[in-house]
């Protein structure tokens, strides 16, 4: 019996802390999930996303970040009907509310840094978030259209916080085609 659980225990952090996948597939692979299975995601999983998140560079390391887990169904509720009515986000097990403190940045870099490099920041935070996740076998979507202050409301948000995105975190429960993307030479010119 003891056995059984070391390597029922063995195998939930093997799961938890490896990632399965190179960067470069995590990359190609990221789609937007709207479906989620109702599988629970071990929050030790949840930590290494978060950590994640947290390795991402900041204008002078000023990391502007504050992130909100959110695992009770009225506030995922709640943060869908702030979403304009995307039901898709209640229906993900964990959702994790990203938010940058623009005074924070505004110490280091002034108004520029309130007003660009904390969302600058924060944007490389969520990033690497969803494509951790995705190294995981979770899917996410960035959810952008919401009402700031509805959802500063439903959270509490303290008056320095300001929430950038919200990012349903689950299982996918669906396998989007990959979307079109612009070709290199569309949006790249070198200068020589």
């Amino acid at each position: 019996m003891i056995d059984i659980m070391c390597q029922e225990l063995l195998g939930f952090l093997n799961q938890a802390w490896t990632l399965t996948k190179d960067v470069i597939d995590c990359i190609k692979e990221r789609r937007s999930i709207r479906r989620f299975k109702p599988d629970p995601v071990p929050e030790a999983t949840i930590g290494r996303l978060l950590e994640a998140a947290c390795a991402a560079p900041s204008a002078g390391n000023v990391q502007p970040w504050f992130f909100y887990c959110i695992y009770k169904d009225d506030l995922k509720q709640a943060l869908a009907r702030a979403a304009l009515g995307q039901k898709f986000v209640a229906q993900a097990p964990v959702v994790i509310v990203v938010c940058a403190d623009p005074e924070r940045a505004a110490t280091a870099y002034g108004e520029r840094g309130r007003n660009l490099y904390c969302l600058q920041d924060t944007a490389a935070a969520v990033t690497n978030l969803m494509l951790a996740a995705t190294g995981y076998g979770l899917g996410t979507c960035w959810v952008g259209a919401f009402s700031e202050a509805e959802v500063s409301r439903v959270l509490s948000l303290p008056p320095n916080l300001r929430p950038v995105a919200i990012i349903p975190v689950g299982y996918p429960d669906q396998t989007p085609a990959p979307r079109p993307r612009r070709s290199l030479e569309e949006v790249v010119r070198v200068m020589r």
